[in-house]
């Protein structure tokens, strides 16, 4: 059973979502950082306790030993969210258990659609991460040597799996109160909105430094400093308006064109070393838009039908799919399985204990690693959006 928000918990929450996106798209501070998620996870936490209350209220009824909800965990997860009171991790790092990291992984790509049509793979790996120092905010930064070694090892490529995501989960003491069940639903939930928001954010338009390499990057282009890549931005690829169906049918052949054909690749002297191939990219091609933009682009290609009901279509079956970590005004193209995403590792979680921990809250630290990168710069695409208003009608 997914915990839900209640409304006026849901309206606070994606508040201090939208905040937390912004400073981390304008790579402000850590500090600056810190204070923005730990603000999304307040609001995230208050509403949590609120459902599970309520939930764990209604079970109570009915159950008088143990909720439904504690009785369809595995023994594994009862037994790591039971001693999660109990200071599991609190010398050493501990992995989540299998079960609660698959569930995680689900909704990550099933409730999140631009993960889902990126098509995030879990790489399965099991290891024992080290400890590392964190600043209070889910941020990426590099992994220690012997890790990066392992995980090159198992990918069989020098340079793969090479950031991990950090997060913070606060866990009320009180929350014990309402069942194991509801602990682990509580962990879940913080890990995966922390965990998608900065991979939607990453994945989309991260520069590579100490972090995937996004679609909206250009990776033949990257600059070297202190043995860090990092890749600009792309120039947008032209401009869409869906202002009619012939302007529309115009611009998206345009689009799809451009990315029905793999990358030439050329040496130093300018031979040609590998040639461009054609693909066939019918209903391959997914356009990522702000929610605030799709709105204009949804209201160009919807329409009234002959029996009255309204239907919406774009040519060549255009995915549209809707992304808060896309910038207003521009929107993002890439061809399914053209970009390589990965998550390494399981969740791994360690109490902490320092100037960040409360008299009310417990607090431990998520970890994951990941990898992204477009396959090549044919991948991918930016363009300018730029809808003209509507027409008044009579």
């Amino acid at each position: 059973m997914t915990m839900k928000l209640k409304s006026e918990n849901m309206e606070k929450f994606n508040e201090a979502k939208q905040n937390f996106i912004a400073s981390m798209k304008n790579n402000e501070d850590q500090e600056a950082q810190g204070a923005a998620y730990s603000e999304m996870i307040d609001q995230l936490a208050e509403g949590v306790k609120m459902s599970a209350m309520e939930a764990a209220r209604a079970e109570a009824e009915q159950y008088a030993a143990q909720t439904n909800a504690d009785g369809q965990l595995s023994a594994k997860q009862r037994k790591f969210f039971n001693d999660l009171n109990k200071e599991v991790g609190y010398k050493e790092e501990t992995l989540l258990p299998q079960d609660t990291i698959d569930e995680i992984f689900n909704d990550l790509t099933t409730l999140h659609p631009l993960l889902s049509k990126i098509g995030m793979k879990n790489a399965g790996l099991r290891l024992k991460f080290l400890k590392s120092e964190t600043s209070g905010v889910a941020v990426w930064g590099k992994i220690f040597g012997e890790i990066k070694g392992q995980l090159d090892a198992t990918f069989n490529e020098e340079e793969t799996i090479s950031n991990k995501l950090t997060a913070f989960v606060v866990v009320p003491k009180d929350l014990k109160e309402f069942g194991v069940a509801w602990v682990e639903r509580f962990v879940r939930l913080q890990i995966e909105e922390a965990f998608s928001v900065a991979l939607e954010v990453a994945f989309l338009t991260g520069d590579g430094q100490d972090k995937p390499v996004g679609l909206d990057r250009d990776i033949n282009n990257g600059t070297t400093a202190s043995g860090v890549t990092t890749y600009p931005r792309k120039s947008a690829s032209g401009t869409l308006t869906f202002a009619d169906s012939e302007t529309t049918i115009k611009e998206l052949t345009d689009v799809f064109k451009y990315h029905s054909m793999t990358e030439e690749k050329k040496d130093a002297e300018g031979n040609v070393i590998k040639k461009a191939k054609p693909l066939a990219v019918a209903g391959k091609v997914v356009l990522v838009v702000n929610p605030v933009d799709a709105w204009d682009v949804k209201t160009k290609y919807t329409f009234l039908n002959a029996n009255g009901v309204y239907i919406t279509a774009l040519p060549y079956n255009l995915d549209i799919v809707e992304s808060e970590a896309q910038t207003q005004g521009e929107v993002t193209t890439f061809v399914l399985g053209r970009y390589d995403a990965f998550l390494g590792g399981g969740i791994n979680v360690q109490k902490f204990d320092q100037t960040l921990a409360l008299e009310d809250l417990e607090l431990y630290v998520a970890k994951q690693f990941a990898y992204g990168m477009a396959k090549d710069i044919k991948a991918s695409a930016v363009w300018t959006l730029s809808i003209p208003s509507a027409a008044p009608t009579a």
